[in-house]
């Protein structure tokens, strides 16, 4: 019986066996794509996005709390603080803060506490990304009231940390805002520029002057820590530190104390004064009128008087910001110095000359007249510098020619920038040729071209600080200073430069200029409370408008044996003369510098 199979049993068994070789194949080969999925899957996680993902996983556990750089300080020549640091507290959010489902609470009274906007909160946090494993700054300078209700409500807000920080400070606030400028938050369009340099969203940059200038130097380096933390964003141990490395303070040529005396003798005009040493260039005083608040621009936030201020500052029809020291404007009759020296130097004139002046000066039918409307007789180039003769100027430049004049400016540095290290700021100037007029008035240079340049007006565009430079050539018997700000290494480089001039050029200059002081247009300087002075004055024909509001210049060096200052004052559109306003300026920082320096040497000035 066990041998009698039935039919439809066998005809059972038959139908299992169908087709198992080919379902033995199948489940092989969806075995083994499927194994191949797993593992293409796997090496693309590790090898394609294994860095991303690690990083991710990173930012999660591990989160960076940058520390900022002490920025270095700024000193004067004589080691008095012109800009340092001071330590407000400041609010920061992780970037993550604003998707977590506690932000609808957070947000809102984080806003009513900080009177900040919540979109300009999200705003801070979106452009640095949620991933990012960096704090963000939301706001600065927080005052006690609102410390006080960060910490009241400290359990409501989570991701919000309060940390110090450096905020730049300026000591003296408008009186050295175009020397020193200030700093300021990064703009989006420049962080796109400075990431490469390592600069964060919330990161402060010079803006201006010395602090733009010498940011490489100011800055220092980042510092911060690695911080392990749990699933609840709570610090479980400090993984590393690296400590901020502090910018690298600096000593600058500037006299505090001179540039207080220059800033007060220029109040109530626009302009500027300039004081260098004629030797070396070194600046030791730089005002420009109307000046600005420079501490404003470190503040987060601004009361409405202050938002005020600084609208003003920004959009103000004066031009605060403008640095006028650095400025083109018409030199007026100071340019008779390198008129004299073109002259000389030329061979087509000698000392001893003597020309005839008039109370006018006529050249192919145009009419130039004398500033006195009468002439000043028979004068040489001494007596002309003193009384600022037009018409003796006339004819000596309608004799040394164009090319003549325009070369001489160009060795005494003008059309140029003077090598000063604002050069963000400075102008060049402009000097006049041919090539200019042909290309913009499509004619010729002119004979009465040259006699307007002679008496430093037409196109001619001067900045105060390249009239100090022109000044310190004589004072120093002929070289060409560069001037600079940073006293720092100050010996080991070269600042000036001989422009090969004649023994008996610089004497005629020296003798003219002195001249100025003891019988011409300048003899306000001609005081006991000061050495023996050599200037002279300049006033620039201008309009403002419609309205004929002319320029006053006066520049003037000392002590006359052995010069070591010279001051450069500028009034623009004050409608005053060169002698008679901007004169008084230059003795009041001729007096501060020489008062001091030499006390009890000479007369103190008397108070009226």
């Amino acid at each position: 019986m066990g041998l009698l199979q039935s039919p439809y049993i066998r005809s059972k068994k038959d139908t299992r066996t169908v087709g198992k070789s080919r379902q033995s194949i199948f489940f092989i080969i969806f075995t083994l794509l499927m194994l191949g999925g797993i593992a293409g899957r796997l090496a693309h996680l590790q090898l394609v996005e294994g860095e991303k993902l690690r990083q991710r996983a990173e930012s999660n556990r591990i989160r960076t709390i940058h520390k900022q750089p002490e920025r270095g300080n700024i000193f004067d020549r004589h080691g008095k603080l012109l800009a340092t640091t001071r330590y407000p507290r400041s609010v920061y959010l992780w970037p993550m803060a604003h998707t977590k489902p506690a932000w609808s609470k957070v947000g809102p009274l984080l806003s009513k506490i900080l009177d900040i906007p919540e979109k300009e909160m999200v705003k801070k946090l979106e452009e640095k990304g949620a991933n990012s494993a960096s704090l963000v700054r939301i706001a600065r300078d927080l005052s006690l009231e609102e410390i006080t209700a960060l910490k009241e409500y400290e359990n409501e807000l989570n991701d919000v940390e309060i940390h110090t920080e450096a905020v730049r400070f300026y000591n003296h606030g408008q009186q050295l805002a175009h020397v020193l400028g200030y700093t300021r938050e990064l703009s989006p369009k420049q962080l796109k520029k400075k990431k490469e340099e390592g600069y964060r969203l919330g990161d402060v940059i010079g803006q201006m002057g010395v602090e733009r200038a010498y940011e490489k130097v100011l800055r220092g380096e980042w510092g911060g820590q690695q911080l392990e933390v749990n699933r609840k964003g709570q610090p479980i141990r400090i993984l590393g530190e690296k400590q901020a490395k502090p910018g690298q303070d600096i000593r600058l040529t500037i006299d505090v104390d001179l540039q207080k005396a220059a800033d007060k003798a220029l109040k109530g005009y626009n302009g500027s004064i300039v004081a260098i040493d004629p030797n070396n260039g070194a600046v030791l005083a730089l005002v420009s009128h109307p000046t600005f608040e420079p501490n404003i621009f470190s503040k987060q936030r601004l009361s409405a008087k202050e938002r005020e201020q600084l609208e003003s500052i920004l959009l103000g029809k004066n031009h605060p910001l403008v640095n006028r020291a650095l400025s083109g404007f018409p030199p007026a009759s100071t340019y008779k110095i390198v008129t004299t020296t073109a002259a000389l130097e030329s061979g087509k004139f000698s000392p001893n000359t003597v020309l005839q002046t008039y109370p006018s000066y006529t050249v192919g039918g145009v009419t130039f007249g004398e500033w006195n409307h009468a002439g000043f007789g028979p004068l040489g180039f001494t007596g002309a510098m003193a009384w600022s003769s037009d018409t003796f100027f006339y004819q000596v430049g309608r004799r040394v020619g164009g090319p003549t004049l325009i070369e001489w400016s160009r060795k005494f540095g003008f059309g140029e920038r003077s090598g000063i290290e604002l050069v963000n700021e400075e102008a060049k100037g402009f000097v006049p040729d041919e090539k200019w007029k042909r290309e913009l008035w499509k004619m010729p240079w002119t004979v009465g071209d040259s006699i307007n340049m002679s008496i430093g007006q037409g196109a001619l565009l001067t900045t105060p600080l390249q009239v100090a430079v022109m000044f310190a050539v004589p004072a120093n018997g002929g070289y060409r200073v560069q001037p600079h700000l940073l006293k720092d290494n100050e010996e080991a480089k070269t600042w000036r430069e001989s422009l090969n001039m004649k023994p008996t050029t610089i004497k005629i200059l020296h003798q003219g200029l002195r001249k100025v002081i003891t019988g011409g247009t300048g003899t306000k300087l001609n005081q006991p409370t000061v050495p023996p002075l050599a200037g002279k004055s300049g006033t620039a024909e201008a309009w403002q408008g419609r309205v004929k509001k002319n320029h006053a210049w006066f520049g003037a060096y000392g002590p006359l044996d052995k010069p070591e200052i010279v001051v450069v004052a500028f009034t623009e559109h004050s409608g005053g003369g060169g002698g008679s306003l901007a004169g008084p300026m230059v003795l009041k920082v001729m007096e501060e510098y020489f008062q001091r320096k030499y006390p009890g040497k000479y007369q103190k000035p008397s108070t009226k």
